[in-house]
């Protein structure tokens, strides 16, 4: 399953809105007949809400169902225009006019709001920065200047920083005066959280550990999470924070990042539509994570929302089987489970159990014989072999995926591989390795130890050398705490 299947399977449920309705009238002095479309943000997507026919400049967006709340814009020969809001009130006015449909500045320096405080405050926000970014223009040209020295620079600096608290100070007026407007939650939710120096302990000493814990049990105080405007943003800040969060801020394993996970989702549950999206974002976040083994995350998640059956109410059986057939994939071969073993025929079509490798280390390496990039790296896997097999007394099994033998004698041949190598196809198990051992793209490469367990996977060939380096370390202090924890107890 490619990454945007998920994004796809999203905005294909993510529009639910409530009864109500709404009516957006503009009026564009300079626009001949025509056809604008009205679009919305959805996460890092975006989608088109509505279609409108322009008359001598005048245009309508209604229906019947109120839109959800968030950051929109209009779309002109497939050209993205100027922004706006749309908060809780949904009837008003916009008018505008520019010398192009293209000057994107004119549209908003002339726009004249009626019938709606949040767009009156957005588009005055947005007159106060642009004439802040004209104050400080100097101050930024002369810290760009390379031919200054630092104390040159000094009253630039002063002044530029004098501006932005102007700038915070103003925010922060506006998000007091006006709480539940859609532009002042949008203001407060890209404020970041203050962190106070720690205090001392009664012994004079300060906790280290103080800062982290304020930062990470206030992190969301400025966005609400449960506020299903926060979806719709022209940035895509809800998927941003969630990854800033819980990629930052806890351990990275799979059952600490999963708790995280499910505390987030806990808070958002009595929003249905910001429970499904935090609940999706973190699932797409770990589908192919960065660090090796959380993708553990994704299996434990579907366990919980979808195989449980929580997320029924809005995802349909054809999601649902398609993100079970991927968790299942993940499942097969998770770091720290045993690996499943593989007996097929090798190149004299004699069987060959992985399980019957008495290394301390297995690789095993799955590659494609006419796969270009499987035969850049298998030079650099027999290199890696001949230094390295004593050394860490490992051996490789290598399964190619293509049915041909004659292709697989060739490859041997050609690269002179020195492992086992067996046809993957011409297997004696009852599943197909590709179910038990996931392998997206070829050569996939895992690691397993001694009694089988996967202590690696997806892993480069030039990493695999540090890798085992660093497990064997690993593997002696973990050898040397259990020692002198013997020592301790007087065993």
């Amino acid at each position: 399953m490619k990454a945007r299947l998920l994004v796809i399977f999203w905005l294909a449920t993510s529009l639910a809105v409530a009864q109500s309705g709404y009516k957006i009238n503009f009026k564009i002095k300079t626009w001949k007949d025509t056809t604008v479309y009205l679009g919305s943000y959805v996460g890092e997507s975006t989608v088109l809400m509505d279609t409108a026919q322009v008359k001598n400049g005048l245009f309508s967006f209604y229906g019947k169902k109120t839109l959800p709340q968030g950051v929109y814009y209009l779309v002109l020969d497939k050209n993205k225009l100027f922004e706006f809001v749309i908060g809780k009130n949904q009837f008003f006015t916009l008018e505008t006019h520019a010398s192009g449909y293209l000057k994107m500045d004119e549209y908003v320096n002339n726009m004249v709001v009626k019938d709606d405080e949040d767009n009156k405050l957005y588009y005055e926000n947005i007159a106060y920065n642009i004439e802040r970014n004209k104050e400080i223009e100097p101050f930024i040209k002369t810290l760009k200047d390379t031919t200054l020295k630092e104390d040159q620079k000094k009253e630039a600096r002063a002044a530029f920083a004098k501006v932005n608290d102007q700038v915070m100070a103003h925010q922060k007026e506006l998000i007091e005066k006006h709480p539940s407007l859609l532009t002042a939650r949008i203001m407060k939710a890209t404020q970041s959280v203050h962190v106070p120096d720690p205090p001392k302990k009664a012994d004079g000493s300060i906790d280290s550990t103080f800062q982290l814990k304020y930062y990470r049990q206030h992190f969301f105080d400025n966005f609400d999470l449960a506020d299903e405007a926060m979806i719709h943003l022209s940035q895509p800040l809800y998927q941003e924070k969630l990854k800033e969060y819980l990629s930052r801020l806890f351990l990275q394993t799979p059952d600490s990042v999963t708790q995280a996970v499910n505390e987030l989702a806990a808070r958002v549950k009595s929003n249905k539509e910001t429970y499904k999206y935090l609940v999706w974002s973190c699932m797409f976040l770990y589908q192919q994570p960065e660090i090796m083994g959380l993708d553990e995350v994704f299996v434990k998640l579907y366990d919980t929302y979808f195989a449980s059956g929580e997320m029924d109410y809005w995802a349909n059986a054809r999601l649902k089987q398609t993100v079970k057939e991927y968790a299942d994939k993940i499942r097969s071969c998770m770091l720290g489970h045993k690996g499943a073993n593989l007996i097929m025929q090798d190149q004299h079509l004699r069987p060959q159990s992985m399980y019957d490798i008495k290394a301390k280390y297995t690789i095993l390496f799955i590659f494609r014989p006419d796969c270009g990039h499987c035969r850049e790296e298998t030079p650099k896997l027999v290199e890696f072999y001949k230094k390295n097999k004593s050394k860490y007394n490992l051996e490789v099994f290598a399964v190619a995926t293509d049915t041909s033998m004659k292709m697989m004698r060739d490859f041997i041949k050609e690269f002179k591989t020195p492992w086992i190598t067996v046809n993957g196809p011409r297997s004696y198990i009852k599943e197909h390795f590709s179910k038990l051992y996931y392998a997206d793209t070829t050569p996939s490469t895992y690691i397993l130890d001694d009694k089988k367990i996967i202590i690696a996977k997806k892993i480069p060939i030039k990493q695999i050398d540090d890798f085992l380096t660093k497990h064997e370390r690993f593997l002696q202090l973990k050898k040397s705490a259990a020692a002198n924890a013997t020592k301790g107890t007087g065993h």
